[in-house]
């Protein structure tokens, strides 16, 4: 027993690299990158509008849920109201949600 060498197991090489016995599960990088964006969840053309609205001072016609039709220029206007101005009447502040539909008065 004298003169034989020492067995080195730890020192052994791998047939392959760890890198090949992973399963491929993961989607590859250039997939991911040609997925379609998530479109915004807000596009700002409501807010555009209204500033529109605003700066040339149309006259509109606001048609509410119940069938009443009010006549204005939008003032100014937040995320839940808009602030009516009327010629001869008294202003209002309007919800959005009492709002049927909108369009510009075309007599005035």
């Amino acid at each position: 027993m004298i003169g034989k060498a020492p067995v080195e197991s730890a020192n052994r090489k791998l047939n392959r690299p760890f890198t090949e016995m992973k399963e491929p599960t993961a989607i590859p990088r250039k997939a991911a990158a040609q997925k379609k964006p998530i479109p915004p969840d807000q596009t700002n053309a409501e807010n555009f509008y209204y500033l529109k609205q605003m700066q040339t001072k149309t006259p509109m016609v606001f048609v509410l849920h119940d069938g009443e039709k009010l006549r204005g220029v939008i003032e100014w206007y937040d995320k839940i109201c808009l602030k009516i101005n009327r010629d001869g009447e008294p202003n209002l502040l309007l919800f959005k949600p009492n709002i049927k539909y909108m369009y510009k008065d075309e007599a005035g």
